[in-house]
């Protein structure tokens, strides 16, 4: 797992100040180590008073399945644009680097 960032560090401070066990608020904030998802989950936090330990997890969860979805999707994006210029240039002037 790469290192929290400020949010999450954050989101780590709020749990703990909102009365979550300080395991779980760790284990939250490990997960959403991203600006965008840690954003999200303290998004979450706040709009809602408090919610049960088991629905602060199947947030985390469906935050870090919207992650995952995003990150397919510019990779696809990606591929798509690749073989695009491939299909423009032809097979016969494609890089090295496929």
């Amino acid at each position: 797992m790469k290192p929290r960032t400020e949010l999450s560090l954050k989101l780590f401070e709020l749990m703990c100040e909102r009365g979550y066990d300080r395991g779980l608020a760790d284990l939250v904030s490990r997960n959403l180590n991203t600006d965008f998802t840690a954003r999200r989950m303290i998004g979450y936090l706040k709009y809602f008073d408090h919610p049960s330990d088991e629905e602060v997890v199947d947030e985390m969860l469906a935050i870090l399945s919207d992650r995952n979805r995003i990150m397919q999707k510019k990779e696809c994006e990606a591929s798509n644009a690749r073989w695009n210029q491939i299909l423009a240039m032809g097979f016969d002037n494609e890089d090295d680097d496929i």
